[in-house]
């Protein structure tokens, strides 16, 4: 499904940090069929996949993101050596107000690619992934991107690693792919992400967290 030879030939940037920005890692037929079968869920926050329900073609997609060949690629593209680094992924599926604030990707992580499976999205909205200079300033970014479907954007996680977006309200989905620093540290945070995703579903249950879906 993936297009190698775009991801291999997008350029890596090194100001403010090194990250590479891949458009159409995916086909226009590609990401119609990943939408189509992604997760279909009406709450906020990242969830695990094994705590959602998908088609195969999402599958599909799922397992060649966590392949080889993506793996030799963003390592030679970051700078990393990210043989036997344990993956983690999660999926968002909507972007609530309080998304988006600046942050630099937590130390457990060393690398994340991040794949944005939305429709067009307009010059207008908000949401654009902004690459930042700091922690303190949104306005003060190296490079902004519109998480249109079908791009990806990876990047080395390091303490200056800063990015956010500006507010957005709406179906915003993306995957997103961490390489771990050990399998203890990926184990913790599955862990804690499986915990959360049981508790947003209980609480589904009685109405809290529902996000309402715009009709299509």
């Amino acid at each position: 499904m993936l297009n190698y030879d775009a991801f291999r030939a997008s350029a890596t940037q090194t100001d403010p940090f090194p990250y590479s920005v891949t458009p159409g890692l995916l086909s226009p037929q590609a990401v119609a069929d990943a939408i189509r079968d992604y997760p279909k869920i009406d709450m906020g926050g990242l969830f695990l996949p094994e705590m959602a329900s998908y088609g195969p073609s999402f599958d599909s997609l799922l397992k060649e993101l966590e392949g080889p060949e993506v793996r030799n690629i963003i390592g030679e593209k970051l700078g990393i050596d990210l043989t036997g680094r344990p993956t983690m992924v999660t999926l968002r599926c909507n972007c609530q107000a309080k998304d988006g604030r600046i942050h630099a990707d937590s130390k457990f992580k060393v690398a994340t690619l991040l794949l944005y499976l939305n429709d067009d999205w307009a010059d207008t909205q908000g949401g654009k992934l902004r690459v930042l200079r700091s922690g303190t300033d949104l306005e003060d970014y190296a490079a902004e991107v519109a998480p249109q479907g079908g791009l990806a954007v990876c990047f080395r996680v390091q303490p200056n690693s800063w990015h956010g977006h500006k507010p957005f309200v709406g179906p915003r989905r993306y995957v997103m792919l961490n390489y771990c620093t050990d399998v203890e540290a990926r184990d913790r945070e599955v862990a804690r992400h499986r915990w959360s995703n049981r508790v947003k579903k209980f609480k589904r249950l009685f109405g809290i967290g529902h996000i309402a879906q715009k009709a299509a």
